[in-house]
């Protein structure tokens, strides 16, 4: 029997199915999404309801605009994450990141993308190492990427929980002496060190300043030697300083235990005592996540 010469011609399903790639430092994730959906039939009249949820029964709202907020909740939730937008600085790129839509499907063709579909959708595609993210043990060595010490083995516990916010001396790097200079407290276990990065506003330009403030080796070597700390934020998107930067990394991810935040938004953020909240997108096999990150006082 000829099933397809039983379909009825307006039952026609549309099926797209494309290739998205994440850049994983220099091993490519591939992640192929299918999209589909079923036209409707020309005899289906929204005006006679069955009993189901049809547009018949929903009335029209007015207009409006949403509100954009960094603070919530009367001055007690800070949103730490920048918004993933063309424009983000990217490591030793003078032009940033641009946005790469893929694929935009649309409801009533918006922006002259092909309308007709029952939901609005829009896959992109960004590198995992930029904006406000996370990287993983296996960002810095091979040896822990074959054992899968990779994103979605991090430890959401380190990633969450009681933090401190400290100001980082502005005429400085995060050097041994800096660290000691701050009298970071034993057990302490979550710090984000705001810095210079933050006063010249570095992650709202698009170019890549190689001045920036980050940890040396020395710095690094002294945090992992005397410091109960797992989590590192860092308001640039590096942890280390340009001439230190592969060292610096080797040596705080050595441990498999340490968490590094890069891109954090310290705007507006005091020093003090807070809750951290951060959850990486959950992406096996991959060194770096984006994340998003809020401070709860």
């Amino acid at each position: 029997m000829n099933t397809q010469s039983m379909m009825p011609t307006w039952a026609v399903v549309l099926t797209l199915s494309l290739t998205l790639t994440l850049t994983v430092a220099t091993r490519p994730t591939t992640i192929t999404a299918t999209f589909s959906a079923e036209a409707p039939s020309p005899s289906h009249n929204p005006a006679t309801c069955d009993g189901h949820l049809q547009e018949c029964d929903l009335e029209p709202l007015p207009r409006a605009k949403p509100v954009r907020r960094e603070v919530y909740g009367n001055g007690k939730i800070f949103d730490i994450t920048h918004q993933v937008r063309a424009g983000i600085p990217l490591y030793k790129n003078p032009l940033g990141t641009n946005e790469s839509v893929v694929l935009d499907l649309s409801i009533n063709g918006r922006n002259n993308t092909p309308k007709g579909w029952t939901n609005n959708s829009k896959l992109k595609e960004y590198a995992v190492h930029f904006g406000t993210h996370v990287d993983a043990p296996s960002h810095s060595f091979d040896e822990y990427y074959d054992d899968g010490f990779d994103v979605d083995a991090m430890d959401l516990e380190t990633l969450n929980g009681p933090a401190l916010v400290v100001d980082v001396p502005r005429n400085m790097n995060i050097t041994a002496e800096a660290l000691q200079s701050l009298q970071i407290p034993k057990g302490v276990r979550r710090v984000i060190f705001k810095t210079l990065n933050t006063d010249r506003h570095l992650m709202w330009r698009r170019e890549f300043h190689s001045d920036f403030i980050g940890f040396t080796t020395c710095g690094a070597k002294w945090l992992v030697d005397n410091t109960d700390i797992k989590l590192i934020g860092i308001d640039y998107i590096t942890t280390g300083v340009l001439y230190d930067l592969v060292p610096v990394h080797k040596i705080l991810l050595r441990p498999r235990d340490i968490v590094l935040v890069e891109g954090l938004k310290l705007d507006g953020i005091e020093p003090g005592h807070y809750t951290v909240n951060c959850l990486p997108m959950r992406l096996p096999k991959s060194d770096g996540a984006p994340t998003r990150c809020i401070l709860v006082r």
